[in-house]
């Protein structure tokens, strides 16, 4: 299996071609500080999954919904037809990544939640120098209690120096890898080719992806994402995913007014 290697900046989005990579829409490695975050703000269209490495992020929505996500936790939030939120930090260093996926167009509207997984509560698995976190999915024997409305898989990998490993993905599924730490590890490469940390690695189609820790004293951990194509249109505006303009335009309208799932707007603050 052939790969492609982009780098991705932290606080900025992956330079994700929605085709390549349905049915993803980006990606983001973010590092966020007092008085900083990302105050109250609108999303609708899409899913997003948080998984913090440092701190806490303290999440607050217009459905009262309030819960901090510390190191190790993940939460799958539904945007669907509309929820204006506010996630902030917690502490004075608080790390994570985002990723966004897209709904298919008769989800879009569906009624928005959010969900979180504490860091005890996600499946694990370890073995022969390889140790697994499964957010999302299988892997090694173990599956995750949570589903995303497009079937993923997000797991999180860890191999100590030498080992290697092997993850089955269905054949028609996108997928592809970010490397959070650790610089010598070959990703379903012939040429032996290392990939280095925060580094996203686009895998071809095919049926499985295999990984090997070049190093001798240094561990490897990347994240492992993979889904089924939607294989629609998509338009985004900044925080809105639908699949035409007039989709968007419609979206933009509807935020204006407080209207079609954003009833909220104009009477909820976050605290």
């Amino acid at each position: 299996m052939k790969v492609m290697v982009l780098l991705l900046e932290k606080a900025s989005p992956s330079e994700i071609d929605h085709e390549l990579l349905d049915p993803f829409v980006s990606l983001v490695e973010f590092s966020v500080s007092p008085p900083g975050g990302f105050r109250d703000h609108p999303h609708r269209g899409f899913e997003s999954v948080t998984y913090m490495l440092q701190g806490g992020i303290i999440y607050q929505d217009f459905n009262g919904h309030k819960i901090t996500i510390h190191e190790g936790d993940v939460q799958w939030m539904t945007a669907g037809k509309g929820i204006i939120h506010s996630e902030m930090p917690e502490e004075q260093v608080n790390n994570g990544l985002q990723l966004w996926i897209n709904l298919p167009s008769v989800d879009k509207m569906i009624e928005p939640k959010a969900v979180e997984l504490s860091s005890s509560e996600i499946p694990r698995a370890e073995e022969d120098g390889v140790e697994v976190k499964v957010i999302a999915g299988e892997s090694m024997g173990v599956q995750s209690p949570f589903y995303t409305k497009v079937p993923i898989m997000f797991l999180d990998f860890t191999l100590k120096p030498k080992a290697q490993t092997h993850q089955t993905v269905p054949e028609s599924w996108t997928a592809f890898a970010y490397v959070i730490d650790g610089d010598e590890g070959v990703f379903s490469s012939s040429d032996s080719s290392t990939v280095q940390a925060h580094s996203v690695v686009v895998f071809e189609k095919g049926d499985g992806v295999s990984v090997l820790n070049t190093s001798s004293f240094k561990p490897l951990r990347f994240l492992l994402i993979a889904g089924e194509p939607i294989g629609e249109p998509v338009v985004q505006h900044g925080p809105f995913v639908m699949n035409s303009q007039a989709e968007i335009d419609m979206t933009i309208e509807d935020y204006r007014n407080a209207k079609n799932g954003f009833e909220g707007a104009k009477s909820w603050r976050s605290e």
